[in-house]
């Protein structure tokens, strides 16, 4: 059966489009949210998450970034939830360390179908990457998205800068979105068992 989704979510903010493909591990990606550092680390999810994933976000930049961003990470969730189906045969549990230069970030995924969220950054983050991407966005992105996705996930930056450096915000951030892209790809993952990956007998 075909791992694939089309959410389409409309409020008085926002008009989103998210289309997603589990099993091309292509990592085609279309995006524009007209937030361009965000649109970049939605390439990070679909090129190291072997995802095919097309995001079109008209949001309501004229006040600020936060719905744009926000119902996206809401509508890429849901996607991905109603992609995984039932959850028959996937790994479940992966997780990955991804450096960036100076950065090191690490990302725990459990497809369980509880959702829950834990994001641990530097406090002296820059405010903004770019014009209108703040950095302060990143926890809340990852918190929607996992709800939706009804997955726990863990995000963690364990190196942010060499001693007496201020960390580079961009490769902060970037390596997060990297590090939970390649654990996502590995806890879809179909790994040729059957059944779901549950004492429970669902997720």
């Amino acid at each position: 059966m075909s791992r694939t989704a089309v959410i389409e979510r409309t409020t008085g903010e926002t008009k989103v489009h998210v289309a997603v493909d589990l099993d091309s591990r292509a990592g085609h990606v279309d995006i524009a949210t007209g937030v361009g550092f965000f649109d970049h680390m939605l390439h990070q999810v679909g090129k190291h998450g072997g995802i095919d994933l097309t995001v079109r976000t008209e949001g309501d930049l004229h006040i600020d970034a936060h719905h744009t961003m926000e119902d996206t990470a809401i509508a890429l969730g849901a996607a991905l939830a109603e992609a995984l189906g039932d959850k028959v045969g996937i790994r479940r549990y992966a997780d990955a360390s991804v450096p960036l230069d100076e950065v090191l970030a690490r990302a725990v995924v459990d497809v369980s179908g509880r959702p829950y969220a834990v994001h641990e950054e530097p406090l002296d983050l820059a405010p903004t990457i770019g014009p209108d991407y703040p950095t302060s966005m990143t926890r809340h992105i990852f918190e929607s998205l996992a709800h939706h996705a009804r997955i726990t996930l863990h995000v963690s930056v364990l190196r942010a800068a060499n001693p007496g450096q201020r960390p580079d915000a961009h490769h902060v951030v970037e390596a997060q979105f990297k590090a939970f892209a390649r654990a996502l790809r590995g806890a879809i993952t179909l790994d040729g068992s059957a059944g779901v990956p549950s004492t429970k007998g669902v997720l």
